[in-house]
């Protein structure tokens, strides 16, 4: 019995010394190896929480997104068929319209037609009934009475040459008392006329080749006094009378006469006309 225990201490007394540390460091790496799975299950699960609510969310908002774009779509194609309906209803009023269109052409061509045709019906008979007429009027007693009218006018002219003939001075011209006077001598195209209006006394002014300055006027007798200055040769006339002409004659022998004529007079002003031949030289005043 005592010789067994005496074994048994020397068993328990043969046991290494590392075994111990060995075994603490076990135990410590083995309480470290559960705390770090721990950890790492700890972070796992908030991970796994984090990304389900992320992914949650990201559901949410494709949920609402793709509701809102059913909803969208949903009212385009109610949009769709509105504008359909519409224009099958404007196709169909489109062809109405263009069947009336094309019947109110048609209307429109036959009309104005049928208002060629009338208009030429009735110019025909309009030019046969004033051919007719014509050749009915055309008769002797017509004819008379065209000659009565051209025996009349003849008589016009001759009751105006006339008068023309009354206006003539003594040297053969006619003397124009008003400008539509001048203008009818004008147009016979025998002389050349030159009108004009002096207002203001002792004003010398240019009136064809001669300067005309007047001194005086009295309108009570119709009668006035100028300076007259042709070729620098100066000649006053006093006291003459309204279309009494004053003449003067080309210095180079023509017979044929220039005139000054005075048509009207009234307060420091006159009114009138020069006369010249075509063709007309230098001319000198005379003593008339």
């Amino acid at each position: 019995m005592a010789d067994n225990v005496e074994r048994v201490e020397e068993v328990h007394t043969r046991t290494p010394g590392w075994v111990g540390p060995v075994v603490a460091l076990l135990a410590i790496v083995g309480i470290a190896g559960l705390g770090l799975a721990w950890y790492d299950a700890s972070q796992l699960q908030a991970v796994q929480s984090s990304v389900s609510g992320q992914i949650k969310t990201d559901q949410q908002n494709v949920s609402q997104e793709l509701t809102g774009i059913e909803q969208k779509q949903t009212a385009a194609d109610a949009a769709t068929a509105g504008l359909s309906s519409d224009l099958g209803v404007v196709t169909k009023k489109l062809r109405v319209t263009q069947a009336e269109l094309t019947k109110a052409r048609k209307d429109a061509v036959e009309a104005a037609q049928q208002v060629r045709d009338d208009d030429a019906q009735k110019l025909a008979d309009l030019n046969n009934n004033v051919n007719t007429q014509l050749a009915t009027k055309a008769s002797t007693d017509d004819l008379n009475s065209t000659n009565t009218n051209v025996t009349g006018v003849r008589t016009d002219l001759t009751g105006t040459q006339n008068d023309l003939k009354m206006a003539r001075s003594e040297m053969g011209t006619l003397i124009a008392r008003n400008h539509d006077e001048i203008d009818q001598l004008r147009r016979m195209g025998e002389r050349e006329y030159t009108e004009f209006t002096i207002d203001g006394r002792n004003k010398p002014t240019k009136v064809g080749s001669m300067t005309v300055e007047l001194r005086s006027v009295n309108p009570k007798t119709n009668q006035y006094s100028v300076v007259l200055v042709v070729d620098d040769l100066k000649t006053e006339k006093k006291n003459r009378s309204v279309n009494e002409p004053i003449f003067f004659y080309q210095r180079n022998g023509d017979h044929r006469a220039d005139e000054f004529v005075v048509n009207s007079v009234s307060k420091d002003k006159i009114t009138g006309y020069v006369s010249m031949p075509k063709a007309a030289g230098t001319t000198q005043a005379s003593g008339n």
